[in-house]
């Protein structure tokens, strides 16, 4: 295949075929992870190509995912850049790619990216851009996804973990508008002490 280098390169078919491609990790942002696409290629001719081929980074969103800033952190933290990911296609918003991303853990093991934000309570799921609600995939997928997020809520991870008992009373009688109130008052009462 050729290098995509905007979202827009993508055939509208690899779109609907849910098409898995292979790229290059080299930014993590707050709108998703910049990706240098690597072709499928025979190895004479990918040397040639290298030449002539132009720069530039796919926008990879995290399909049905709606990531907390505790979320992007981790994939900060649990991504090294250069590193070789794999993301399956499931559509097209503007610029950007929603998509199933996946990372080899071992020689045999790959994690899915999108379901272990889930499970470690690191987002929420969300609807997924660009496969249309009614299809078996879109269902098969938004499944696995609330599986993900239901671990984390079970297990108190991350945005669902609990506060404690002692923690939500600290919290409702700093947040008491007659305590606040009083304290307003010690505070002025210590400064006109002080003059």
């Amino acid at each position: 295949t050729s290098k995509f280098t905007t979202a827009l390169d993508i055939p509208v078919e690899f779109v609907e075929k849910n098409v898995k491609l292979r790229g290059k990790l080299h930014h993590i942002t707050e709108k998703g992870l910049e990706v240098e696409h690597i072709p499928i290629s025979i190895p004479f001719i990918t040397s040639i190509q290298r030449k002539w081929q132009s720069k530039g980074l796919l926008l990879v969103r995290l399909a049905g995912v709606e990531l907390a800033p505790s979320g992007t952190a981790w994939l900060q933290q649990e991504l090294k850049p250069k590193q070789t990911i794999w993301f399956q296609l499931l559509g097209r918003e503007d610029l950007a790619l929603e998509c199933l991303v996946l990372v080899n853990k071992g020689r045999f093991l790959s994690m899915c990216l999108n379901e272990e934000i889930l499970r470690q309570g690191l987002g929420r799921t969300a609807r997924i851009e660009g496969l249309h609600h009614d299809s078996r995939l879109y269902w098969k997928i938004h499944k696995r996804l609330l599986r993900a997020e239901l671990k984390a809520l079970k297990k108190n991870k991350g945005i669902w973990k609990e506060e404690s008992y002692s923690e939500r009373i600290r919290d409702r009688i700093s947040n008491n508008k007659f305590v606040q109130t009083l304290k307003q008052f010690v505070s002025w009462l210590r400064s006109s002490i002080q003059r």
